[in-house]
């Protein structure tokens, strides 16, 4: 029985996890999601694209990794899989809480685990009545909003299943919020209501955490982050064009990274998540903001070669030869001073505050190859094709 690589389009994340596969000595079969007609019926199950049909790849597969990037199709893969009586990573029921923002976030508070304070109202900005008219409710939100959070420090006004930044919008007036609280329409990336949250103040990055558990085994933290930085935004997402950088993890912070994947993968056999997370720095702040803003400027200067090689169409000709290119300008980036002095002041930021540290999102389908792997020194793929082959091997 093989370990199968299900995707949608086969990215850099994915051409690294079959070169890893290689290296480790894996076999994997590949299912491309998107392509396939998935029929059920009296003659039973099929799957077959216009020129293959994949019955066969799925009868002799255990364990799927599920790599389909847009959440709604990922529940649907996780499900089919484990309908016809495969192992998916994640499974469905770690994909159905990891899908919205909100449902992660009551996994977490159920144990213990420091979230931002967040505010659910199921009810939409806008109703649209039978007779056509339209019903404006975002006074009555922003009102429940203010109830629970001062407007002057700030409302995060978010889409409960919106990933790379998208929809989370910064109020710090009431027309502002009444505004962005206009704009959170039933969707694809929010279903349903509207979602706010505590401004949290992170200072200028925050942290990505990988942990993973592997059947028979204790789940484990790796003991280094990402740290997203930059001032650009009160979001650090990389797509919004941060810098990256590293951290390593106090004892307690990783501790608290193994209680929430426990909490997320609840009675799952093996799991891998990334975790997004942000210490509150507030005013305990030891460096001088306007000294760092002047170390990133020269940081960004640094990372440009990186970034001109992620763009670099020979990923799709050539892989290994544009992978030891990118690897070599990210070490070159990693190496300068200016890399070394910001690092240093978010690990001691890390440490100094880690008490003040809140979880506020999972990824049940991290990307790693360019940014996590190349800063913290893992490759994501490793703890992801172990745990798929201890539920073959145990």
């Amino acid at each position: 029985m093989s370990i199968a690589l299900l995707y949608e389009r086969s990215e850099n994340d994915e051409t690294g996890i079959k070169l890893t596969a290689q290296q480790l000595g894996i076999d994997l079969a590949f299912i491309p999601f998107r392509k396939i007609a998935f029929s059920i019926g009296k003659d039973g199950f099929g799957a077959k694209t216009k020129g293959k049909d994949y019955i066969k790849t799925l009868d002799d597969t255990k364990v799927v990794l599920n790599r389909a990037q847009s959440k709604n199709r990922r529940l649907h893969a996780s499900y089919i899989i484990e309908t016809i009586g495969k192992k998916a990573i994640n499974s469905s029921q770690v994909e159905f809480v990891c899908y919205s923002k909100l449902r992660t976030l009551l996994n977490l508070y159920k144990v213990g685990i420091p979230i931002p304070k967040t505010v659910f109202v199921p009810c939409d900005a806008t109703d649209i009545m039978k007779s056509g008219k339209e019903i404006h409710n975002e006074k009555d939100i922003a009102d429940l909003f203010e109830q629970e959070f001062p407007i002057s420090t700030g409302i995060v006004v978010k889409a409960d299943a919106g990933t790379h930044g998208k929809m989370i919008m910064l109020s710090k007036d009431r027309d502002k919020l009444e505004a962005n609280i206009k704009k959170i329409k039933p969707s694809i990336i929010n279903p349903i209501g509207v979602v706010a949250q505590e401004l949290v103040q992170k200072w200028f990055y925050d942290l990505r955490i990988i942990v993973s558990k592997e059947k028979g085994k204790e789940p484990v933290c790796y003991h280094t982050a990402m740290a997203r930085a930059g001032f650009k935004d009160f979001r650090t997402n990389t797509f919004l064009g941060n810098l990256v950088f590293h951290s390593r993890l106090p004892l307690r912070v990783q501790e608290l990274a193994i209680k929430s994947g426990k909490a997320l993968g609840q009675d799952t056999e093996a799991w891998i998540f990334a975790l997004d997370a942000m210490v509150n720095v507030g005013n305990n702040k030891d460096a001088d903001e306007e000294s760092i803003k002047n170390q990133l400027d020269l940081a960004t200067q640094a990372w440009a070669p990186v970034q001109k090689i992620k763009t670099d169409q020979e990923s799709l000709t050539n892989f290994q030869a544009w992978n030891k290119k990118l690897e070599t300008a990210f070490n070159t980036y990693k190496d300068t001073s200016v890399y070394e002095n910001v690092n240093r002041i978010i690990e001691e930021s890390v440490d100094k505050n880690q008490r003040d540290l809140v979880f506020h999102e999972s990824n049940s389908c991290p990307e790693f190859w360019e940014n996590t792997r190349l800063a913290t020194g893992l490759n994501v793929a490793v703890p992801l094709l172990k745990s798929a082959q201890s539920l073959i091997d145990n």
